[in-house]
């Protein structure tokens, strides 16, 4: 059997690593920042339901435009932000926010052209650029892996990219992304900016989202998923906001009919309960915060969160510790910052298996 690097590949995708998190099964895994709360009983009948009506019909090709869906996100949208006013022709939706991402980058991106982004952060998004031909720019983040509007303006001006990424709230380390920054961002860049507010159920609900900057600027782009919060991880429904013009452009590298009718008809169904869905947000945040105070008591250092998950510093040989949490069935993660490891805010009592099981190292 031929090693892949032996075949043809492009020379810029020699020497790269695909994206993997360990896939163990285990009694608890806070690994990959799944909402591991299932999903309600009655939601998840409806959801049934939809698929099956849809079943009687998949012989035929789904809606190209998933209309329906489109608009059940702006609907979604509009309740969260009652200023945005988006109809379904500001929205896009695929397969995952990954797929999102990807055809923002064969759109706008591509061999000749760059995007700026901030380590750490996810790493997708590099991953994702360099399949795409896309130069990576790394910038440079403030201390505590936060982001000035002063920082971001810099490095827009020094690299003059075609596109910026920016995390909100930021991925690994949780840390918030203020609307300042964004609006620095756009105002300093010529290109595309996308935000990446994979985690923004998760930040306190009071505060605006970038969402909330999308009117009169047309190379935002707001991306979404409902992998989170709706607890739709296995399902793979990402989507986007962002002036109309965006979905036009991306209609010219989506494949044909990407979202099957299975998937349209699940998530309608989800977003038919959304205040049931995210009731289970606010268990999680609470799960979240218990693991900043108890982690900070055991000795670390973990960093101020608006997501699912809590990166933690002050571990002095994170590769033991995650291997002996592993010994006792409990997995997180080991994302590659030195001394830190990350966790995801599982159920309570996932929670309290985690900690007990920390303190005992």
């Amino acid at each position: 059997m031929a090693d892949f690097s032996q075949l043809p590949i492009r020379d810029d995708l020699r020497g790269l690593t695909p994206y993997g998190a360990p896939q163990n099964t285990v009694r608890v895994a806070l690994n990959v920042n799944e909402n591991t709360h299932p999903i309600p009983e009655d939601v998840a009948r409806d959801i049934v339901e939809s698929i099956a009506g849809a079943i009687l019909t998949v012989n035929r090709y789904p809606d190209r435009e998933f209309t329906e869906l489109r608009e059940s996100l702006a609907r979604y949208l509009n309740e969260e932000t009652p200023d945005a006013q988006l109809g379904a022709d500001h929205i896009w939706a695929a397969n995952g926010s990954n797929e999102v991402l990807q055809q923002i980058l064969q759109a706008f991106g591509g061999p000749g052209r760059t995007v700026l982004g901030f380590p750490p952060t996810y790493s997708m998004h590099s991953i994702i650029s360099a399949g795409t031909g896309t130069q990576w720019i790394a910038g440079e983040r403030d201390e505590q892996y936060t982001l000035t509007p002063e920082t971001v303006t810099r490095w827009i001006e020094q690299t003059d990219p075609d596109l910026v990424f920016l995390c909100s709230p930021n991925n690994p380390t949780g840390t918030p992304l203020s609307l300042e920054t964004i609006e620095a961002a756009y105002a300093a860049s010529r290109g595309i900016v996308v935000v990446d507010e994979a985690y923004a159920e998760f930040a306190p609900s009071e505060l605006p989202t970038a969402v909330s900057l999308l009117e009169g600027r047309e190379r935002l782009i707001v991306s979404r998923t409902m992998s989170k919060a709706f607890a739709f991880a296995g399902a793979r429904v990402g989507y986007l906001a962002a002036d109309p013009a965006v979905s036009d452009a991306l209609r010219l590298v989506r494949l044909p009919y990407h979202l099957s009718a299975l998937t349209q008809a699940a998530a309608v169904a989800a977003l038919r309960h959304a205040p049931e869905m995210l009731a289970m947000v606010g268990d999680i945040r609470e799960q979240r915060d218990r693991l900043i105070v108890e982690l900070e008591k055991l000795g670390y250092a973990p960093l101020p969160s608006w997501s699912n998950f809590v990166l933690f510093g002050g571990v002095d040989d994170p590769n033991a510790v995650f291997e002996a949490l592993l010994e006792q069935d409990i997995l997180i993660r080991d994302v590659g910052i030195p001394n830190h490891l990350r966790v995801t805010a599982g159920t309570a009592a996932e929670t309290t298996v985690f900690l007990e099981a920390l303190a005992r190292l």
